[in-house]
């Protein structure tokens, strides 16, 4: 019995000495979201990683890493696909923002983040974080785009072309026989 007692408040010892280890470190949580609500073939994506430190202690040499975006497929407008923030303050979120533009258009897989950080000052190495995954997303070209959402000018000013002669013959019939009506009826009063 007192051996039991003994293994239970040994064990006890450990997991209390575990948790106040890890209650000091950092833990993030990485958000990847695709900002734009149409991806469209060479019109800009907004990519944005927000990390988040909910531990009691701040994250050190944060490093994010995205491959879902290969160079066969996307050109890198701004930002960086590689990022390193120095340090991420406990119970605070730090943002970055990438922008890449599509070369083509289709299905894609916008895979996960990887993030690599220091939970502690004095960690050996480094921990692994992964971000949320957007998953797949359709890249539509930009031809079917303009279809849709474009002001079509040209259009509309065909239109006025083609329709501007069923209306002006019409129109000129009505004044012409007006004209002459009104005339007749200023001679008609003279008299």
């Amino acid at each position: 019995m007192n051996y039991h007692f003994l293994l239970a408040a040994v064990a006890a010892l450990l997991v209390s000495t575990c948790a106040d280890d890890e209650y000091e470190a950092a833990r993030l949580l990485v958000s990847k979201q695709i900002l734009n609500k149409y991806l469209v073939e060479n019109m800009d994506i907004v990519v944005k990683y927000t990390v988040y430190n909910i531990g009691n202690a701040a994250a050190l040499e944060v490093e994010i890493t995205d491959n879902s975006f290969h160079p066969d497929n996307f050109a890198h407008v701004s930002g960086e696909l590689n990022a390193r923030i120095d340090r991420v303050p406990p119970y605070t979120n730090v943002s970055h923002v990438v922008v890449v533009r599509p070369r083509k258009f289709g299905y894609f897989n916008f895979t996960a983040a990887e993030v690599l950080y220091r939970h502690k000052e004095d960690a050996p190495r480094l921990q692994v974080a992964v971000s949320s995954e957007p998953g797949e997303g359709l890249v539509v070209s930009f031809r079917d785009y303009d279809k849709k959402f474009s002001s079509h000018v040209i259009d509309w000013a065909a239109f006025a072309v083609m329709t501007l002669p069923s209306l002006a013959i019409p129109f000129a019939l009505w004044y012409s026989s007006k004209r002459k009506y009104e005339k007749l009826s200023k001679n008609s009063k003279k008299h």
